[in-house]
């Protein structure tokens, strides 16, 4: 079994999903989300009649559909793709998945159930759809034994996890009969059409991800039990110092529910004992036992290992954490270790890791959690690894891919155990009398017989992932494997080198003649590092235009850009440094400026996170290629400023094209023009934040032409090849527009009349009403004349202007100082 994605062998063009749960409606959902038509199916409630109104019969499936379109986080990338899902039942409507070229399967893990709609639907599909499970708990080849030919042979898992536009883990899993056809083929599909990571696993018990994850939590669910620690203080340990989900343990027991999270404990705790699972110790805790007896389920039930209870000054929401032992609720405290605050200034997950792990466990809870937690761990997912079936993986690659994509841990088991040091980690489990496991001995004879580094991924240049993994079977490297177009910039760093950088961002040569600027600065804020080096980067005569026909503005972190450097600002507007304020404004305005005129064509591939100046980057590129997944806003008014890196001009250039493409009509070019304005003056002034690339465009951030990327993983190589195309059909830099016809002061009166009524009806306060008459301003062009035709550099000065004042405003140097402590905004 190899992790290399095939050629697609045929095309997936409509889908059914058998099973309108929260699983089903939500593959339903992102299937949706990629265009295609899907038909969603349910059972039809009991004791409806044969005879009953099609919405009775219907109701369990309308019902999903109806909870889609209100879920939180989104399900839809836009509300419009519900509309691209028919609903039906299974007695009425099985018909409707003759056309169906892909059918999933998503009722009740329970095998009878899964049979007897399986031999309904058999009477109905086309003969040679493809049919597969998303089971996580029956074998996929016993689901379908017996069963005719034509079925078992296009019959395969495809296990996706919850919630499926998020999670990007799509584990596939043949039996002896699949069709490599049409693994190949839903593998092409929910690479590039669903944005998954594709890991193949074996018809194991729990496949890969939940086999390895629900032995992580159960450990520590063990280990807190044995060690005497609180729910807050394991949550607090197994969240973001690991490089795992900020939730830990519990909180995302409380998401995901108790009860949920109990089935799994269960059936994990069942098949151990059933196949022999060395840690038969990790079971069902009897405390959630007893939760799920009262009905303590987690967010769904309004309380779980968490309860809320009110608010707090700020408008927080304050949490009591459950006491284990009592199960009592009690005021949640934010535990302290001292080597978790030892390991707050180590900004970097692999070198926090060897810190956390090898601290002195006599000295430190934490430090006594995290060795049997993570060494455990270790030595468990080693043995998951095995050369002839019997384990749910072939390679040491599938599990850490699994375990990243499908749990969103930063690195897999086995980069943690590099991570740790896997020589003194072991010498350390051997002294301690812990058993290591087979697959590492190996590894540790291999690098002793060779004279190298124990290690499970060596870094090499000469394959296309830049990484090397240690197969034990063979004892040797193996090239990881990804699939053509799969890229990232740190793969690309170790062939090509980087051309330039400073301590935000770098220049690095993509090959064929493209550049990408890789901002890398703490969260990505925008300081002076990062505007130096785009000036420098982009101005006509540098070396880098020079050197490249075209550029990409992009990176592997989480999140774009959070936007400008604010405690930069802040501190230079508390010593009122009024001169170095406004060199900071015009400093971000030339380099947004020099990404529009640059000589060569610059594309901006946004991701996660674009706000503020990110927003303002991306605007002025000559072209976009965003992720699917993009938060992206103007979001300067919720800190009591307004954007000033060319944000309101382009606005405000947007609101007249928008204009100008609905001319003539008979209420007027004026008329037109507001109401593109009035748009995005809402959008400024109350700080609109797509929940999609898709969103990003109705906002007005993207073009119709920009051109969206499902996988991230694509996102390099799509946006490189956009940049090259532009670049190859013969780019001209815009010219400098001079004379803009400015909206002018009847609409400057219109929008602040507006802004005015809202304060009078108390819906904003007196600060915000302030903040929008500034973006107001901005973007009309001042107290002109409507039509006066003003520059680029005009607008451009009006920004700064209305900035400069906000800036001086108590009240905003408030909500700036709010922000940057507690990550919200601030309402004053």
């Amino acid at each position: 079994m190899s992790n290399a994605i095939h050629p697609q062998p045929h095309d997936i063009r409509k889908v059914a999903v058998l099973g309108a749960g929260t699983m089903g409606s939500r593959i339903a959902a992102h299937v949706a989300n990629a265009g295609l038509p899907v038909v969603l199916l349910d059972i039809v409630p009991p004791g409806v009649g044969a005879d009953a109104a099609k919405a009775e019969r219907n109701k369990f499936v309308l019902a999903a559909l109806d909870g889609l379109k209100k879920s939180k986080p989104a399900a839809f990338y836009t509300p419009d793709a519900a509309g691209k899902i028919a609903t039906g039942n299974f007695e009425d409507d099985l018909g409707l998945i003759a056309d169906c070229d892909w059918i999933i399967e998503v009722v009740a893990e329970n095998l009878e159930i899964k049979r007897g709609l399986l031999e309904k639907v058999q009477k109905h599909r086309r003969a040679g759809s493809i049919i597969t499970s998303n089971t996580s708990g029956l074998p996929i080849a016993k689901i379908v034994e017996g069963m005719p030919d034509d079925l078992r042979h296009h019959w395969f898992g495809t296990h996706f996890f919850n919630p499926p536009r998020y999670m990007r883990l799509l584990e596939i899993i043949p039996t002896d009969e699949s069709s490599a056809e049409d693994i190949a083929a839903i593998s092409h599909f929910g690479d590039q059409r669903l944005g998954k990571a594709i890991v193949p696993s074996h018809d194991t018990p729990n496949f890969i991800a939940n086999r390895i994850g629900t032995f992580s939590m159960g450990n520590a669910i063990r280990l807190m039990q044995a060690q005497g620690l609180t729910i807050e203080e394991v949550d607090a340990l197994t969240g973001a110092p690991l490089g795992w989900p900020k939730t830990g343990t519990f909180r995302l027991g409380d998401l995901v529910g108790v009860d949920v999270l109990a089935h799994v404990a269960s059936n994990f705790a069942a098949q151990a004992e059933k196949i022999g699972d060395e840690r038969q110790d990790v079971v069902l805790a009897s405390f959630i036992a007893k939760m799920l007896e009262k009905k303590w389920l987690g967010d769904k039930a309004k309380q779980g290992f968490y309860k809320k209870e009110g608010k707090d000054k700020d408008g927080r929401d304050l949490r009591h954490v459950l006491d284990w032992q009592t199960l009592d609720y009690k005021p949640s405290m934010r535990p302290k270790f001292a080597a978790l605050e030892m390991a707050k200034n180590v900004e970097r997950t692999t070198a926090r890791i060897p810190q956390l792990l090898h601290a002195d466990a006599g000295s430190d809870k934490a430090a006594a959690f995290y060795w049997p937690l993570l060494t455990e761990l270790f030595t468990y997912s080693a043995n998951r690894v095995a050369a002839d079936g019997s384990q749910p993986a072939d390679t040491i690659v599938e599990i850490d891919q699994a375990m990243k994509t499908g749990f969103n841990w930063e690195l897999g088991p086995f980069e943690m155990f590099d991570a740790a040091g896997m020589k003194a980690t072991t010498e350390r489990m051997r002294a301690a009398g812990a058993p290591v496991a087979e697959n590492t001995e190996k590894l540790l004879a291999y690098a002793e017989a060779n004279g190298v580094e124990a290690s499970w991924y060596v870094d090499d240049v000469s394959v296309a992932s830049g990484r090397r993994y240690f197969d034990p079977f063979t004892g040797s490297y193996k090239p990881v494997l990804v699939a053509d177009g799969v890229s990232s910039l740190a793969a690309v760093k170790k062939s090509h080198g980087v051309f330039k950088k400073n301590a935000g961002a770098s220049v690095v040569d993509l090959g064929d003649g493209v550049a990408a600027i890789e901002l890398h600065s703490k969260m990505n804020a925008l300081g002076g590092d990062i505007v130096s080096l785009i000036l420098q980067t982009l101005k006509p005569g540098s070396e880098a235009v020079a050197n490249f026909s075209s550029f990409v503005i992009t990176g592997d972190s989480t999140n774009f850009s959070v936007g400008a450097n604010l405690m930069q600002l802040l501190l230079s507007v508390q010593e009122e440094e009024w001169d170095e304020v406004e060199m900071m404004v015009k400093q971000f305005q030339n380099m947004t400026q020099a990404i529009r005129f640059c000589p060569r064509p610059v594309v901006v591939a946004p991701y996660g996170m674009c706000l503020g100046g990110g927003v303002e980057i991306s605007l002025h590129a000559a072209a976009r290629q965003p992720h699917a997944e993009l938060y992206m806003g103007l979001v300067e008014t919720g800190v009591g400023l307004i954007p000033a890196g060319g944000g309101c001009k382009e606005m405000t250039i947007k609101s007249i094209e928008a204009g100008a493409s609905i001319r003539p009509d008979a209420r007027g070019e004026g008329v037109e023009i507001f109401e593109a304005l009035k748009k995005n003056f809402e959008t400024i002034a109350m700080a609109k934040v797509s929940t999609s690339a898709a969103e990003a465009r109705g906002l007005g951030f993207l073009k119709a032409s920009d051109l969206i990327t499902i996988n991230r993983e694509r996102l390099l190589t799509d946006a490189k090849a956009r940049a090259m195309g532009i670049a190859e059909a013969g780019y001209s830099a815009p010219v400098v527009q001079m004379a803009i016809p400015a909206p002018g002061e009847n609409a400057l009166a219109t929008l602040k009349l507006a802004v005015w009524t809202m304060r009078q009806g108390a819906f904003i306060s007196e600060h915000d009403a302030k903040i929008a008459n500034w973006v107001a301003y901005a973007l009309c062009g001042g107290k002109v004349t409507p039509g006066t035709p003003v520059s680029e550099q005009y607008l451009l000065d009006l920004e700064r202007e209305a900035f400069l004042s906000l800036c001086g405003e108590k009240k905003t140097q408030e909500r700036i100082a709010f922000t940057l402590k507690t990550g919200k905004p601030l309402r004053n």
